[in-house]
């Protein structure tokens, strides 16, 4: 089984409700130091997905690139379009859903995303994740534009996505449709999430499909508090972890594809971790469940980019 590790490398301020044009800082990007033991002692690298705030600061910058060249860490791309250059106004409230946004806006800032990632580290993404999962066939068909060949923005199971028909998204890669130039279609790797019964997914959605619109995507949203596990620190306690991790390679699933964000990492710049014990907690967590994970099975790590080769030279296009 291969293991992603991927980490929404992102300015702090979030998680509060507000989406400012211009956030506090990215101090939180240094504390991904405390993840060191995860290439040093278990030879797993990371996937760093960089928004444009980390990509414009230079202290951020050096520690990715320490991370790049000493620890095998991809760089990849993360988009938050509500402080990503550049701005207009627009009659709806930040973080305008990136359906409504107007097409050459939304490729202004993916064009101004990629040029900060690649002039402040000098490296060429070609891996993403949409900040809030707020990927549909917008986002999705400007990918291939600027060479991104692996998407990771699609939460199964969940009401994260645009596109209700994620809901039953498999846990496994997948190419999407014919996006993507030809001979190199565009890879999605959905974080993993899993059912806990199997089955109960399309039972839900059947459910929810009967009922009026804001009830079935309150069905669909609540599941995953009850009815799924996953691979997601920050989402589920380290018995879900396991679970997932049992539950995927059991029914022949081939990635577990975690994520977590480097504001998780960094007291007070994560209403969810906001002590020093918190914190510590939460990477004594990745480290247990990680030699756990490493002790029950074979696993190898691999980065977005590095999947992707491998899932297309093994999957055809077009199928799961």
């Amino acid at each position: 089984m291969k293991l992603v590790i991927s980490i929404d490398v992102e300015e702090e301020g979030l998680f509060s409700g507000h989406y400012s044009r211009t956030p506090p800082g990215v101090t939180n990007v240094a504390a991904l130091e405390r993840l060191a033991f995860i290439p040093r002692d278990f030879g797993l690298p990371l996937t760093l997905l960089v928004t444009y705030q980390v990509a414009r600061d230079p202290a951020a910058c050096r520690v990715l690139a320490r991370w790049r060249d000493l620890y095998g860490a991809e760089i990849g791309a993360h988009l938050h379009h509500w402080n990503t250059p550049p701005f207009a106004d627009l009659s709806d409230p930040e973080p305008v859903a990136s359906e409504r946004l107007p097409r050459a806006l939304l490729r202004d800032k993916f064009a101004s995303l990629l040029s900060q990632i690649r002039g402040g580290l000098a490296v060429t993404p070609r891996s993403f994740r949409m900040g809030r999962f707020d990927a549909g066939s917008q986002v999705f068909s400007l990918l291939p534009e600027f060479g991104l060949e692996v998407d990771s923005s699609v939460a199964p199971l969940t009401r994260k996505n645009p596109d209700p028909g994620f809901f039953l998204a498999p846990a496994d890669p997948f190419f999407l449709g014919d996006i993507g130039p030809e001979g190199k279609p565009l890879l999605e790797v959905p974080i993993t999430l899993v059912p806990v019964v199997a089955g109960t997914p399309e039972l839900i959605d059947r459910l929810a499909a009967m009922a009026p619109p804001t009830w079935g995507a309150r069905v669909r949203s609540l599941f995953r508090y009850g009815g799924v596990a996953g691979v997601q620190p920050a989402m589920y306690p380290l018995v879900s972890l396991q679970l997932a991790a049992y539950l995927h390679r059991r029914r022949g699933g081939r990635v577990l594809t975690m994520y977590f964000h480097s504001s998780e990492l960094k007291p007070e710049t994560n209403p969810l971790f906001p002590t020093e014990a918190a914190v510590n907690r939460f990477v004594d967590k990745i480290r247990t469940f990680l030699t756990w994970l490493v002790r029950t099975g074979p696993v190898e790590g691999v980065t977005l980019a590095a999947l992707g080769e491998d899932w297309r030279q093994t999957h055809r296009p077009g199928g799961g």
